[in-house]
């Protein structure tokens, strides 16, 4: 395994670690009435999560590109323990959603005061807020996992939508990549295609998840749905997530010969 696929599966880990914790992010601001805040302060973390994403690609390149000219042949095992990189961090993020939810909480009404970042980030590693992160370490309740049920009120198209659009962005810039073994003579515009496959997974997430979820957070905030309930439809999309990173594995190789296959007739 050379570094830079090292290098990746960090990344990749971190990225989808990141996405997962983004879920709490709505819990927090209908716990706190803050937010906008919730959001300024977690969009450190995305813009940490979109830089990360900004060097997969140029690292696994390198490596595709040292394998076809070496004739080394396919590097199949490391792409799958990427995306199972992906699905490890999905897992964990899901567990570390209630401590995330309570630390920041904490910098949201620590922000009110210090009214900085740089100044909410100093005070963090201050003995005060060492003794904060300790005190908020936190479990996942078994009660929300046990709630989980496929009855009629479970929202199956989001859910459903949610799993594609995961596994889709899970996919999407590995299999252009990996198209490259399949068709070497078109290896960059096969690579080219995976902002296209992209958009396609981020359209789905901005049309039927993220308002899905907005008009929950809204309906908590109007005291027209219960938080509990909100929770749990939280702990589908978590579910929804690391179903999709599974799904990633399948269309995987299926999905590197389609583009191989359309990077050859454009």
């Amino acid at each position: 395994m050379t570094n830079q696929v090292i290098a990746v599966l960090i990344l990749v880990f971190l990225i989808n670690l990141i996405t997962t914790l983004s879920y709490s992010v709505r819990i927090v601001g209908i716990r706190t009435g803050r937010i906008a805040v919730s959001f300024a302060l977690f969009n450190i973390l995305v813009l940490v999560s979109r830089t990360a994403y900004g060097f997969q690609a140029p690292l696994l390149a390198k490596t595709v590109e040292n394998n076809i000219l070496s004739g080394v042949g396919e590097n199949l095992w490391e792409f799958r323990l990427i995306i199972l990189a992906g699905t490890i961090a999905t897992i964990a993020g899901g567990f570390l959603i209630p401590t995330f939810q309570r630390m920041l909480s904490v910098a949201v009404e620590k922000f009110s005061i210090y009214k900085s970042v740089p100044s909410l980030i100093f005070h963090s590693f201050s003995k005060a807020g060492i003794s904060s992160v300790r005190d908020n370490i936190a479990i996942p309740s078994a009660r929300n996992v046990a709630d989980f049920s496929f009855k009629k009120d479970f929202p199956w198209k989001v859910f459903v939508m949610n799993v594609v659009a995961v596994a889709i962005i899970t996919v999407g810039v590995l299999a252009a990549l990996y198209a490259g073994y399949f068709n070497p003579e078109f290896r960059t515009t096969a690579s080219s295609l995976s902002a296209i496959i992209n958009g396609v997974a981020t359209i789905l997430m901005f049309i039927f998840i993220d308002p899905f979820l907005s008009v929950m957070t809204d309906d908590v905030v109007l005291g027209k749905t219960k938080e509990s309930l909100f929770r749990k439809y939280i702990v589908y999309m978590v579910f929804a997530r690391v179903l999709g990173t599974i799904v990633a594995q399948l269309i995987f190789l299926p999905s590197a010969r389609l583009i191989a296959t359309i990077a050859q007739m454009l």
